[in-house]
């Protein structure tokens, strides 16, 4: 028979952390923790293999389901000396979900489960505190409606709002019991008239329905967007969690909250958390009240710390705190619970982190001998290094300050005001930068808060969902600025007198809690400390080399900030549209004979040989592949009559020749046109001024002393060996002439881009004529699929969401089918000549999944844009330690 579910506390523990596959991590977890003797109330999980089953058999349960979780119940019932449904001495659940990866907030939590109209007498009656059983009706009807039923959560906030109103209140737990009993009568009501039934008074039934709804909750759309952004497996379902309930809303010696045994946000080793007095873990999670600090150290005027108020269960807390980072190994995040002064642990889990926190954390467990390096480099997620290598705001540059919020996740951003994630998404879909503002952000808004820039709330502390997604995605977020005012109804915000309309801008700074009118200047970031100890750990495992696509000196200087070994992409068509070099371009284009084009690339000349000296002075001594030039010639066309007259007049001709030549030169579909080496094989005149600008400048740079440059010369589109054979024959005629006339000669090499299907497939001959080949990714996706990455935008995205396609193969390679004519062309090429030098230079280079990719078929590098080169060096050292089943040592 197969075991459906693992109990967990009070003495048995069917499951450990080591079966999270089967368990989810919350399930895992809690076995772990009740195995090493925390104080984990009693309960049980419903492995993730039900959630498949459920999905697989058209939302039914295996049939023997039941039997097991009545008696798993029924151990829940032994060891807390209460029974399920008893009006006299009930026994409640929490009912959770609990995924393999942790996914805060994006599925559904029930607690309080079995209360119901007899239930609640029996509750009072036993805790001898009606307000405290009230208040504890009124919080299930609220999430079973809103979870279970499918009631607009606002609904009940209105219930609550007018409650207040009547009576005076400010906060919830200034409402008696008799106010709670008139708004568990409101929230009835609201339901019958929502549902068209009464409120399920059952409790298995409630049971049943809270189990289908966490697994119904994985298939959500906010955990649909979760999955991915974050790239997790829709198959891998969700565990269920029943768990019986403490409580910490039963008065002021009850507390509940969430605290992280490090700060994530910088990683420093402090205690870091915040709890709330007679409350419920949801309201700190959700933002609905402001909580306080955990560490007297860390409490404000006015504030009153856990540590102060609850000094048994602090201590308590601490020692938890340490045990549960020596036996993970890593940062925490725990949700706990005190009732009458006794601390119940509910949930550990390895703690989501910022850029920097991840940094720091892993090189300090590291230097402590907690972890080893090669541990240490396996820790920090190679994509969450963009947060650290952007700007920062410059501290001498002139704010004003708008107000101060908590400072949620670091970094700084600056955007338009928009107040919901719908209007976020729209505005950065036309590239616009924005700033999304809430007064308390709902796990609905996950994709408005990815595509904004930053996010602001007025509600919330430091671990709300809001400040939790949001380190997570690396956003920057300013939570629980309470000086704001946010009026939905006028799109606008207010704060000390100052009113900002939405599309208004304003700046964020995660570090600080600040925000600015207007838009702040911006510093580069530095990167030293544990950035650079981190990367020299990965650089002693990882074998793939890392190069830049780079064809500006700034690009380049910042390559090697980062990094770079080399340059693995110059596009030289880039360098041909500076204002001073169109017109000669233009001239070239236009003319009808060998003569008129050679006259004005002789223009161009000096112009790209000191485009090239400047890239070989950063680039000294490293490797610096040149493409030639590509895309077809109706990019540089002159389109308007005043500028088709200018190049006529230069030709010595007249408007309607212009006119007519640019005719002849328009194709139907220029991407698969006359373009590449066509243009090599039909105007060789073209590449010869770019291959004599290139060895000019190389020996020119050999000639002041400094280390020899190492071109590349890669020429572009080669389909047929024929085509390469032509075109580096001209290359090579051209060095032996340069070297002739300089007195001096120099290694160079000259290959290919591979971004043909026929010239993956025929890799073997082509091979016979290059030294090298690079992958031009982008364009072998466009020409393998058939598609425009230019115009698939529009329909991408669905194929994603209905499972077509996992990712959008422009941003990770698509391996299938991409990446099989990948390995064909290096396993052909290298068939016919061993040493064959291989790279990649598309988007995927700096992609982490593409580069796991490119270490398994044995790329020698891979070359990306300078600001993944960071990105790029710990994915691949990451590929190797995983290629090498983890046992280099750094």
């Amino acid at each position: 028979m197969t075991q459906w579910v693992y109990g967990f506390g009070a003495g048995r523990n069917d499951g450990k952390a080591e079966m999270r596959n089967l368990l989810g991590g919350k399930g895992a977890n809690l076995a772990e923790m009740a195995s090493i003797g925390l104080p984990v109330p009693p309960g049980f999980t419903v492995t993730t293999e039900v959630c498949t089953y459920y999905y697989a058999h058209d939302n039914q349960y295996p049939a023997d389901l039941t039997a097991q979780v009545d008696a798993a119940l029924a151990r829940i019932e032994e060891a807390v000396g209460a029974k399920f449904g008893d009006p006299s001495n009930p026994l409640l659940v929490s009912v959770r979900s609990g995924a393999r990866v942790s996914m805060p907030g994006m599925m559904d939590t029930v607690l309080n489960l079995g209360l119901n109209d007899a239930t609640v007498l029996g509750l009072a009656t036993g805790s001898g505190d009606e307000r405290f059983a009230w208040d504890s009706y009124r919080r299930f009807i609220q999430m079973y409606g809103s979870v279970v039923l499918g009631v607009d959560h606002h609904r009940f906030e209105e219930v609550i709002e007018e409650a207040k109103h009547v009576t005076g209140a400010v906060e919830d737990t200034q409402l008696s019991a008799a106010d709670w009993k008139r708004v568990v009568e409101g929230y009835k009501e609201m339901v019958a008239e929502a549902t068209g039934k009464p409120f399920p008074q059952d409790p298995q039934a409630q049971l049943w329905g809270a189990i289908g709804a966490v697994f119904g909750s994985w298939m959500n759309p906010r955990a649909n967007t979760y999955r991915r952004l974050h790239d997790i497996p829709a198959d891998w379902g969700t565990a269920v969690n029943v768990q019986a309930m403490v409580f910490g809303n039963m008065g002021d010696d009850c507390a509940t909250g969430v605290c992280f045994t490090r700060d994530p946000s910088t990683g420093e080793n402090i205690f870091y958390g915040e709890y709330l007095i007679n409350a419920q873990g949801e309201d700190v999670v959700a933002g609905i009240r402001t909580p306080q600090p955990m560490s007297s150290l860390r409490a404000k005027p006015g504030e009153r710390s856990m540590e102060e108020a609850m000094p048994a269960a602090y201590a308590e807390l601490c020692e938890v705190r340490e045990r549960l980072e020596r036996h993970y190994s890593d940062m925490q995040d725990i949700e706990f619970t005190v009732q009458r002064n006794k601390l119940y642990m509910l949930q550990t889990r390895n703690g989501k982190r910022t850029a920097a926190a991840s940094l720091k954390i892993a090189v300090d467990m590291a230097e402590a001998g907690l972890i080893d390096r090669t541990e240490a480099v396996k820790r920090v997620a190679p994509g969450s290094l963009d947060q650290l290598l952007h700007p920062t705001l410059d501290p001498k540059a002139a704010r004003r300050v708008l107000t101060k919020g908590l400072p949620a996740s670091p970094g700084a951003a600056s955007g338009a005001v928009v107040f919901s994630a719908e209007e976020a998404e729209a505005r950065s879909s036309k590239g616009e930068s924005v700033i999304l503002v809430r007064i308390e952000t709902s796990p609905e808004d996950i994709a408005g808060m990815h595509a904004a820039k930053g996010i602001l709330t007025t509600r919330g502390g430091m671990t709300s969902h809001a400040a939790v997604v949001a380190r997570g995605m690396g956003r920057p977020c300013v939570a629980g600025a309470g000086g704001i005012v946010v009026d939905y109804a006028s799109q606008m915000l207010s704060a000390g007198g100052q009113v900002v309309q939405m599309g208004e801008t304003i700046t964020l700074d995660g570090a600080t809690g600040e925000v600015f009118l207007g838009s702040v200047p911006m510093i580069e970031p530095q990167m030293s400390g544990d950035f650079a100890t981190l990367m020299g750990w990965a650089d002693q495992v990882r074998r793939l080399k890392v190069r830049a696509n780079a064809e500006t000196p700034l690009d380049a200087d910042t390559a090697r900030k980062f990094g770079a070994e080399g340059i693995g992409l110059c596009r030289t068509e880039h360098m041909f549209f500076d204002a001073d070099r169109i017109g000669s371009v233009r001239q070239m284009i236009m003319s009808e004979t060998e003569r008129g084009r050679r006259d004005a690339l002789a223009k161009l000349l000096p112009f790209q040989r000191s485009d090239f000296v400047e890239l070989f002075r950063i680039m000294a001594g490293l490797p610096v592949t040149i493409r030639l030039l590509d895309p077809p010639l109706h990019e540089f066309l002159p389109h308007k009559d005043e500028e088709l007259a200018e190049v006529a007049a230069s030709l010595g001709t007249d408007l309607a020749t212009m006119k007519r030549r640019a005719a002849d030169l328009s194709e139907a579909n220029p991407m698969l046109g006359h373009r590449g080496c066509r243009l090599g094989v039909t105007f060789p005149e073209i590449y010869e001024m770019q291959a004599r600008a290139i060895f000019e400048a190389a020996i020119e740079i050999a000639e002041t002393g400094a280390e020899a440059p190492v071109p590349e010369i890669m020429i572009p589109l080669v389909g047929m060996k024929k085509e390469l054979e032509i075109t580096r024959a001209q290359v090579d005629k051209v060095a032996q002439e340069v070297f002739a006339a300089k007195g001096r000669t120099l290694e160079y090499s000259v290959g290919t881009m591979i971004e043909l299907p026929r010239a993956a497939i025929t890799a073997d001959k082509i091979a016979e004529s290059a030294d090298f080949f690079s992958f031009g990714t982008n364009d072998l996706t466009q020409t393998t699929f058939g598609l425009s990455r230019d115009d698939a935008g529009k329909f991408l995205p669905t194929y994603v969401e209905k499972d077509i396609l996992p990712k959008d193969p422009f941003v990770s390679i698509d391996v299938e089918g991409v990446g099989a004519l990948v390995e064909i062309a290096a396993e052909k090429g290298r068939r016919t000549k061993p040493g064959l030098k291989l790279g990649i230079c598309g988007e995927h280079g700096g992609d982490p999944a593409s580069i796991q990719f490119c270490e398994s078929v044995g790329l020698d590098y891979v070359s990306c844009s300078p600001y993944r080169v960071p990105v790029a060096r710990l994915a691949a050292a990451q590929a190797a330690l995983a290629g090498a089943g983890g046992d280099r040592t750094a």
